[in-house]
């Protein structure tokens, strides 16, 4: 037990370089949000339903971090900061970071019934700050989803999305944010979507320009040779 909780805590020093300490880690307010989740999830397995919800509610009073009791939940899973909701069936995988003002949000079908609905993260999953996830969705592994990002399908895994609707960013992350990128947001102006299909589009221009260019001179009439 003593050490799968070393074990935890320094997998949270290693995604967070302000912690001075293992001490200073265990008053986070994620992780005793995932400590009370423990025994909140427990006892829904138990069909305690009403004493999940009172160790839930207890839990986001003091924390602001709301994890529904039914949530599962895998190994050195970090929340950091709060203000986070992570919805009945959602499901994340071991070593996922989730940043704060984040939704891990579920569909409302018309007809009440439940199922899953809710996003599954896979291992290694990185969800920057105040994106939100929605509906039965899966991110894949050693994904990692921007800033603000709005996802509403599948992403696949390795690679980074954001953006209003969520998509791939165009050029290759490690280049700009070596190993772990924090709040999943690779730093560098070029991974904006908009910005490189307008280089994109500059480029097509060029090539236009020059074609247009080659066949003006081509239908340019040829000057006759006068003969001796």
């Amino acid at each position: 037990m003593a050490s799968t909780l070393v074990e935890y805590l320094d997998s949270v020093k290693a995604r967070d370089p302000a912690a001075r300490s293992r001490w200073e880690i265990l008053i986070y307010p994620g992780v005793w949000a995932l400590g009370l989740h423990r025994v909140a999830h427990w006892l829904y397995g138990g069909q305690l339903y009403f004493l999940a919800r009172l160790v839930n509610h207890f839990s986001r009073a003091i924390t602001a971090i709301d994890i529904h009791p039914g949530a599962k939940i895998g190994e050195r899973f970090f929340i950091d900061h709060g203000f986070t909701v992570i919805g009945e069936t959602a499901e994340i995988g071991d070593d996922v970071t989730i940043y704060q003002n984040v939704t891990l949000g579920g569909t409302n079908p018309s007809t009440g019934v439940g199922g899953k609905r809710h996003p599954t993260l896979c291992n290694g999953v990185v969800i920057g700050s105040g994106a939100q996830v929605l509906g039965p969705i899966e991110v894949g592994e050693g994904a990692k989803v921007g800033a603000n990002s709005v996802v509403t399908k599948d992403v696949v895994p390795q690679s980074t999305v954001v953006g209003i609707p969520a998509k791939p960013v165009p050029v290759d992350t490690v280049h700009y944010s070596p190993g772990f990128v924090p709040y999943g947001t690779p730093c560098g102006e070029d991974c904006d979507p908009a910005r490189a299909r307008l280089v994109e589009l500059e480029e097509e221009i060029d090539a236009l320009r020059r074609e247009v260019a080659e066949l003006r001179a081509r239908s340019q009439p040829k000057p006759k040779v006068k003969s001796a």
